[in-house]
């Protein structure tokens, strides 16, 4: 009986009982946010299991479903690829591999989450999409983070340019976050200031979710989460809170194999030849009428990891991601923390294998730390390129420290900021880190954007800074006097308008143009439609060496797109760029890389959609006394499905730059509650 129940709780089968809905509260505020509330973690995040798959159903499975290799049978022939990546990856060996390493007690977290999912799938069987998803299980809750993870920093499109052949070309273009943090002696109402911006989708897996956990064990956490998340990634407690963007280091190694000249499948590693193993990745697609075929396809494993085949060779690729899975258990723990040394200590584990992280509290204690989980690296190579996959020196053994990261505590200038851009720039210059400092084999990039650009220009104006004066920097969305994106804009602002001819007009919008993204200006839709004429021809010009022709030409391009969608050539960004929720449509402001950025994708008839930038904002004052001072936004609502009344209605707020007040005492959002229940 005891080998029985352990094989239960790891198929997640455990009782729902013993979690015991009735004493789990679904507190729902005016805006519909879940605050759940229980006696204990575990069934917090069975509360929250349930209260999102209210919400957001649909997408929580197309998580799980991915971690199960499943999507072949729900999308079919466009699911099969993301079944075969997670085959690749090896997630369910790594999870096997690694569970033991998780601590008892957040185990029981998971087990909480998976029973309270199956509990709202067994209630909702209507809605389930794969009839064979459930139960789900606490090893599908890690494999769905071993996956997001690794697409989290960058495998999808390592994989990808793998299978095409382009080994050395890595994407390191980032859709943009924003953190801030100001220290009680740099406000002038002696509070710290706290900005948690970070720009991800809109809409999907990876768009955040709003909610409070509250329990008798200390838990008090309000913050956002993705789909299929037991506890809340970045937000803020009583005490503390931090901010998650982006960061950029050497995070994938990529490893060239000498394969035998007569075998294909014998790879060289110091004097021997070894076999690459071999594994059949089990496929079932969907083709028709609910009719699934079995497919199977070759995936090929070394020393070095993963193994892809392609017309130049065969090549390894190794992620810190494939030796851990307690990612989750260190957000708990930050989610736990009372003060900074907790804080710290739940960092030590350095089990979340990226992002920077911007932290504050009601301490005034700050602190950035370019977070990571690191190898350590033979010096004696260049780890920024293509590496030899036929010598154990190009093996590493073992990860870095937390001490060893970029990190600064309490500058003497009183703030920090990352907003994606390099390690050594979190703060005034003087008080800056030097990249020199730390190992370059670590591969931490210097670098600024446009937004880090903007924000030094803004800070620079203030001594002291008002509550207004900090929500005006993180709604700031005016480029910087001088542009860093890919191709060099700043060319068009000088150049003769004569020398456009028809499209002179068109260069004078440009250059009289403040630079500010708001909707109802005349200029930032001529800039992105300019930027983006450049780009179409990119592959056909130098872009380090752009002529005044080609700046020209782009400028025309501008010309006849305004005139072929819109009549008229004074468009503003509001016209061209909106926000579009269900069949409604909303003009935007933002650009990519301003502050307050937004990204967008073509939608037709000229018009861009707003796809990924701005979505959860949290705003947070943390006083000497007493609970911190929260606002928050999330872009269209706390519901993902189109009948619930919060599927838009936070929108009229995001538009407008207002925030929700928010709050962590428990007892006020009960007396304030639109609905109070138990899950079934």
């Amino acid at each position: 009986m005891r080998y029985l129940g352990a094989i239960l709780i790891l198929l997640g089968l455990e009782s729902i009982g013993q979690f015991n809905p009735e004493q789990i509260e679904i507190i729902r505020d005016e805006w519909g946010v879940p605050h759940i509330y229980a006696p204990t973690d575990a069934q917090v995040s069975y509360g929250l299991a349930w209260a999102h798959a209210e919400d957001d159903f649909k997408t929580i499975q197309e998580i799980l479903l991915a971690a199960k290799q499943m999507m072949g049978r729900h999308l079919g022939r466009d699911g099969a690829p993301i079944d075969y990546v997670v085959g690749l990856l090896s997630c369910e060996d790594i999870v096997n591999q690694h569970l033991p390493e998780v601590d008892p007690a957040f185990i029981k977290i998971v087990q909480g989450y998976t029973a309270g999912i199956n509990a709202y799938a067994a209630n909702h069987k209507d809605e389930v999409l794969v009839k064979k998803a459930f139960p789900v299980t606490l090893k599908d809750v890690f494999k769905a983070y071993v996956l997001q993870l690794a697409v989290q920093d960058g495998a999808d499109n390592l994989i990808r340019n793998l299978f095409d052949g382009k080994v050395d070309t890595i994407d390191f273009e980032t859709k943009g976050s924003n953190a801030f943090a100001i220290s009680r002696q740099k406000t002038t109402s002696d509070e710290v200031f706290l900005a948690i911006n970070s720009h991800q989708p809109l809409e999907g897996p990876a768009a955040w979710y709003e909610a409070h956990l509250v329990s008798e064990e200390g838990w008090n956490m309000l913050g956002g989460l993705f789909p299929g998340g037991p506890v809340i990634f970045h937000g803020t407690n009583e005490h503390l809170g931090w901010a998650h963007t982006v960061n950029y280091f050497d995070k994938r190694d990529v490893f060239q194999l000498e394969m035998h000249p007569e075998n294909e499948d014998l790879y060289r590693l110091d004097d021997e030849w070894l076999e690459l193993e071999k594994r059949k990745v089990k496929l079932k697609v969907k083709v028709f009428l609910g009719l699934k075929i079995g497919v199977k396809r070759d995936a090929y494993y070394s020393k070095y990891g993963p193994v892809v085949k392609n017309s130049k060779g065969s090549f390894a690729f190794k992620m810190s991601v494939f030796n851990e899975i307690r990612a989750i258990e260190q957000w708990y723990k930050m989610n736990k923390a009372q003060n900074f040394t907790e804080f710290k200590k739940a960092l030590s584990l350095t089990a979340i294998p990226s992002f920077n992280i911007v932290y504050a509290d009601r301490y005034d204690s700050l602190f950035y730390v370019g977070n990571g989980k690191i190898p350590i690296r033979n010096p004696n190579y260049d780890w920024s390129t293509t590496l030899p996959g036929n010598t154990t020196e190009t093996l590493s053994d073992g990860y870095h420290a937390f001490t060893d990261l970029p990190q600064l505590t309490n500058p003497p200038s009183g703030y920090l900021f990352n907003t994606n851009n390099g390690a050594f720039n979190a703060t005034a210059p003087k008080d800056n880190l030097s990249v020199t400092d730390f190992d370059q084999t670590m591969g931490y990039r210097s670098f600024e954007n446009n937004r880090s650009y903007r924000f030094m220009e803004l800070i620079d104006q203030y001594e002291t800074l008002s509550w207004d004066d900090f929500l005006d920097i993180k709604y700031d969305a005016t480029l910087p006097d001088s542009l860093v994106y890919w191709i060099d804009l700043n060319p068009v602002f000088d150049l003769e308008p004569s020398l456009a001819d028809s499209a002179s007009q068109i260069l004078e919008i440009i250059q009289r143009w403040d630079k500010s993204a708001r909707a109802d200006k005349i200029g930032p839709a001529h800039l992105n439609i300019f930027y983006k004429g450049l780009a179409r021809i990119s592959d056909k010009i130098d872009i380090n060496n752009i002529s005044t022709e080609q700046y020209i030409k782009a400028v025309d391009y501008v010309r006849r797109y305004l005139l072929r969608y819109f009549g008229k050539i004074d468009v503003t960004l509001g016209e061209y760029q909106k926000l579009v929720r269900g069949e409604d449509e909303y003009p935007i402001g933002g650009l990519p890389d301003v502050i307050a950025a937004m990204h967008a994708d073509y939608m037709g008839e000229g018009k861009v959609r707003a796809k990924t930038g701005e979505s959860y904002i949290m705003m947070v004052r943390y006083p000497k006394d007493g609970l911190p001072n929260i606002e928050t936004t999330n872009v269209f609502g706390a519901s993902n499905r189109p009948e619930s009344p919060h599927y838009d209605d936070q929108i009229p707020l995001f538009l407008n730059r207002e925030r929700k007040q928010m709050t962590l005492d428990i007892d006020k959002v009960r007396e304030n509650a639109k609905r109070i229940y138990h899950p079934k």
